[in-house]
């Protein structure tokens, strides 16, 4: 069996006190091509904004990076790790990689990122729907063998499938999982993994992680509280792990950090419930569930593109469009929630982020 690099003390000691995570976005010109300039500025910005990791190959990466008339996967994995490594942080830093595929597809993409330095695979569940739950588990142990794996539960609208509270608790047993992202987008399914987790012998060595877009702010703030053989358990989900942080991302670091305090102070005030509406109503802007999410990553391209972080909105599949109305929303949002963007640090240190 392959020696697993473990993550290291600090690293583990972050990931469980909770950290925002951006999904990396993918930086093209007009004629599609890699934008190596606004690729890189977009991992200097993350790493100067406080981000605890970066994900790169995920969903926000596109996909498409796999395909071979493109080739990018190692690519931009590759200028993502040498960025954060350039940047010299003292504080404790996640590179995540996105993994997908079957089982031999996913191994190969863990073969490359551990060779570029990552510390843990994203491994995504998409496009196996006609997988059972067993196969999918044996494919998450193989994984899990090589790189410490963050979970991750997608929301069916965009690929994923529903997985049974048993699975949860399966998964939750494999040794090297490391922290579940839930992104089901629905609270039923939420509760079904941290029920999972809490159950599971290993619950106090997985990091829950939200990924639901529409309900940020009131995941960081959950208890989440079971009776578990007569006895109470609880976890929190710490941090996030999400396309919407890869925009305005040095707010969402401020973000957590008030979070954070209000969790140690136990004094959870009502304005958070309000707080929770005003980035929920943002995300709406920016990832389009008015149209089943189709301008989702051209919606997060938006924001980049007006900051000077991305030259525009293009996707490798040309289809990938804003849709009708949503530069207006995002116009919006910035009339509305002024305090929620970052425009001035932005704008400070942009210059330096493109040389």
């Amino acid at each position: 069996m392959a020696t697993r690099r473990e993550l290291t003390t600090q690293q583990h000691i972050a990931l469980h006190d909770g950290l925002v995570i951006p999904a990396h976005p993918l930086a093209l010109d007009e004629n599609r091509q890699l934008d190596e300039q606004s690729q890189r500025a977009l991992s200097r910005y993350y790493t100067a904004a406080g981000a605890g990791g970066i994900a790169v190959g995920v969903h926000s990466t596109q996909f498409e990076i796999r395909e071979p008339q493109h080739n990018l996967f190692e690519k931009v994995l590759r200028m993502a790790s040498e960025e954060v490594d350039r940047a010299g942080l003292t504080r404790p830093f996640i590179k995540v990689a996105g993994i997908c595929g079957p089982t031999e597809q996913a191994l190969h993409e863990t073969d490359i990122a551990i060779e570029l330095g990552y510390d843990t695979g994203l491994l995504s569940m998409g496009g196996l729907g006609h997988w059972s739950e067993a196969q999918i588990l044996e494919r998450t142990v193989k994984i899990a063998e090589k790189i410490p794996v963050i979970g991750f539960y997608l929301q069916p609208s965009v690929g994923g499938k529903v997985f049974s509270f048993d699975f949860w608790k399966e998964f939750a047993n494999i040794p090297g999982i490391v922290a579940i992202k839930m992104a089901p987008f629905n609270r039923y399914q939420t509760i079904d993994v941290a029920r999972a987790v809490c159950y599971s012998s290993r619950r106090d060595e997985i990091a829950l992680y939200t990924g639901n877009d529409d309900n940020i702010v009131n995941d960081l703030l959950t208890v989440y509280r079971f009776q578990v053989a007569g006895q109470s358990v609880e976890k929190r989900i710490v941090g996030g792990l999400l396309g919407h942080w890869a925009v305005w991302t040095h707010k969402a670091v401020e973000l957590l950090e008030e979070v954070k305090k209000a969790r140690q102070n136990e004094s959870i005030s009502l304005d958070w419930l309000t707080r929770n509406v005003e980035v929920t109503d943002t995300n709406a802007a920016f990832f389009d569930p008015a149209h089943a999410f189709a301008g989702c990553i051209p919606g997060i391209h938006e924001v980049l593109r007006r900051q000077g972080l991305m030259k525009g909105t293009w996707c490798l599949n040309p289809h990938e469009q804003l849709s009708p109305g949503q530069s207006e929303e995002i116009d919006l949002m910035y009339r509305d929630y002024p305090h929620l963007h970052d425009d001035a640090f932005v704008n400070k240190h942009l210059a330096e982020w493109l040389e």
